[in-house]
């Protein structure tokens, strides 16, 4: 039987290596996940990633990198799945609110892509609101 929610998947992976202090994580490679991940690289929650060949069966898996400060305490505090396969949520350009004041980010799919929500709203579109992360 398939996934459901392979996103929400990824996103459990990365939240409970990093509390686990992990210094990294596999997770199953899709374009969408890869997208996702670079998003959060970008944003400087993840140190880095690589496309690596599945050590299990078939296919291909992300290994990311976690990021730590320098207490080793994870960078992400808070990752969360806002839509869902049973609830989407869609926002307007100017409709996304932010997350902690300001200090989090919220990860859209857009029609122009991945985007972070500051980034959305200089494009000007709207899109899926996929997660927040703080």
């Amino acid at each position: 039987m398939g996934m459901t929610d392979p996103i929400a998947d990824m996103l459990t992976r990365i939240r409970n290596a990093s509390r686990a202090r992990h210094q990294k994580v596999a997770i199953p490679w899709s374009r969408v996940k890869e997208n996702i991940i670079k998003v959060l690289i970008e944003e400087g929650y993840l140190r880095e990633s690589k496309k690596v060949k599945a050590s299990q069966g078939a296919g291909e898996e992300l290994v990311i990198q976690l990021k730590f400060d320098r207490e080793n305490r994870p960078v992400i505090a808070g990752i969360k799945r806002v839509s869902r396969p049973s609830r989407r949520v869609y926002v307007g350009a100017q409709a996304v609110t932010p997350i902690r004041k300001g200090l989090g980010i919220n990860v859209l799919s857009t029609p122009r892509g991945i985007l972070v929500d500051r980034e959305a709203q200089r494009a000007n579109v709207g899109g899926e609101l996929i997660c927040s992360v703080w």
